[in-house]
């Protein structure tokens, strides 16, 4: 137990915005492992991908703007030709759908999220996680170890869910851990400007 809480203590939270998904598994594939994919669009669609990478877009933009006015104005025209371009692509074709984005307590050896319904602990979740910082999609399994009512706090997802990896590649763990390293460093950088 003493080893557990040594483990997550050598590693770093951060709260941020993902886009994830989850579904309770069978504990028989509980041997499976983690792995990325880098098709990402194979994962959630083209307008969940570009609302991700709008967000990190945004948290940069005061500080282009700050330091090459022109540049972030010649930025802002080629992000609004790529979004008229995924519009167009979007009103043709009804297979993309709309993937849920939340907000997250993420660390290299667990998740914690809110969500609509309780997940009992002991289930087994597959989850699948865009990260923006190396755009690709870890695809981890976690044992839900907590299932708390927040519904004073959230009525539309009443439950906090925490769970942890199992069987997490070291590879992977690494890509979660660089992604926290790089929110920390620019949350970090966020409040120093304010």
């Amino acid at each position: 137990m003493a080893d557990e809480i040594e483990e997550k203590r050598r590693y770093f939270r951060v709260n941020d915005t993902i886009n994830l998904l989850h579904k309770v598994i069978d504990k028989k594939n509980v041997d499976a492992l983690s792995h990325v994919s880098n098709d990402v669009l194979g994962n959630c669609s083209l307008t969940s991908a570009l609302d991700v990478l709008a967000q990190e877009a945004r948290m940069l933009s005061p500080r282009l703007e700050r330091r090459d006015p022109e540049m972030f104005e010649y930025l802002k025209i080629i992000d609004t030709k790529i979004n008229l371009i995924a519009q167009a692509i979007s009103a043709q074709s009804e297979e993309f759908s709309e993937h849920d984005t939340r907000d997250v307590s993420l660390s290299a050896t667990g998740l914690a999220f809110s969500n609509e319904t309780p997940i009992a602990v002991g289930e087994l979740l597959e989850l699948r996680m865009l990260l923006t910082s190396c755009m690709a999609v870890i695809v981890a399994y976690a044992n839900v170890v907590q299932c708390k009512d927040i519904s004073g706090e959230s009525p539309e997802r009443p439950f906090f869910i925490c769970v942890e990896y199992v069987n997490l590649k070291e590879d992977d763990r690494e890509l979660l851990i660089k992604h926290v390293v790089k929110k920390q460093l620019q949350q970090l950088r966020d409040k120093n400007e304010f």
